[in-house]
């Protein structure tokens, strides 16, 4: 039944536009040799490396039809098409590599699920924002699926709970792929954010840590302190840091020693300082 479907999805591909200059059907050289053919030369013992080589490269422009197809079936998740392309000709070379024709199958139907499989790998192993376990990474798609079936009959979103037990996986494996599920595609700094593509950069408008903020909490604390000092010994602390006094300035207005004022002055914040900071 597999092989049907997979036989079926390979004829919808690879069925000609109505129009007359539609591109020749994949599999079919347009010189009319078929993809067997060429391979089969391609693999005889006497085939020099050149010849080699013009027959890889006649097999890959006969199925590019099917690169682009596959490539612009997975545009939409945020690749460029032109990588994807590329990753699928990958797959298709590594298939026109391996194939065997003694076997006698399709070429077309061995090579569509290894260039479609390289293109997932892709997505698998190359686009994730941050590394995670293989096992998220599969998880991911069946959460996806499921997601949407449940969402389709029940007309809200499944718990994590009804997940794992719809997936016959655990809780937390369900709870750890809906985490890594945000880290699939992160934000950009460079670009911008609430979906206003005319907006300045993200990293213009992240929040920093502000070196002035524990002077402000210090400057808070310190002016309860200093409302709780006694008359004489506030007034030397507003007069020598807040009034720019000298000592004896401060002694001769308070009628004190200078001696006097250095020895409260000094008590003082030893007391203010041991009061925010501790002893």
């Amino acid at each position: 039944m597999r092989r049907l479907r997979l036989r079926q999805e390979v004829i919808g591909l690879s069925s000609p536009a109505t129009s007359a200059a539609a591109p020749p059907r994949a599999g079919a050289d347009p010189a009319g040799q078929s993809a067997e053919a060429l391979l089969s030369e391609m693999n005889l013992p006497g085939v020099s490396g050149a010849r080699r080589e013009e027959l890889r490269a006649a097999l890959v422009r006969m199925h590019a039809p099917m690169v682009r197809r596959i490539a612009h079936r997975y545009a939409h998740r945020g690749e460029p098409v032109e990588d994807l392309a590329q990753v699928a000709y990958l797959g298709l070379v590594n298939a026109i590599n391996r194939f065997d024709p003694e076997r006698g199958d399709q070429f077309f139907v061995y090579a569509y699920p290894m260039v479609l499989g390289e293109v997932r790998r892709y997505f698998r192993d190359r686009t994730w924002g941050i590394r995670v376990s293989r096992r998220i990474q599969e998880l991911r798609p069946r959460l996806q699926r499921a997601t949407q079936r449940f969402l389709q009959a029940h007309g809200r979103s499944p718990t994590p709970g009804e997940l794992a037990a719809i997936l016959g996986v655990s809780l937390e494996e369900v709870t750890d792929t809906l985490l890594a599920w945000e880290s699939y595609r992160p934000l950009s700094l460079d670009g911008a954010g609430d979906g206003d593509p005319e907006g300045s950069p993200l990293a213009e408008r992240l929040g920093a840590e502000d070196a002035a903020l524990q002077h402000v909490v210090d400057g808070e604390t310190l002016h309860g302190l200093l409302a709780r000092l006694p008359e004489r010994e506030r007034t030397i602390v507003l007069l020598r840091f807040f009034g720019n006094r000298t000592q004896s300035q401060i002694a001769q207005e308070l009628g004190i020693s200078q001696m006097h004022v250095s020895r409260l002055l000094s008590k003082t914040l030893t007391h203010l300082r041991e009061q925010m900071y501790g002893p």
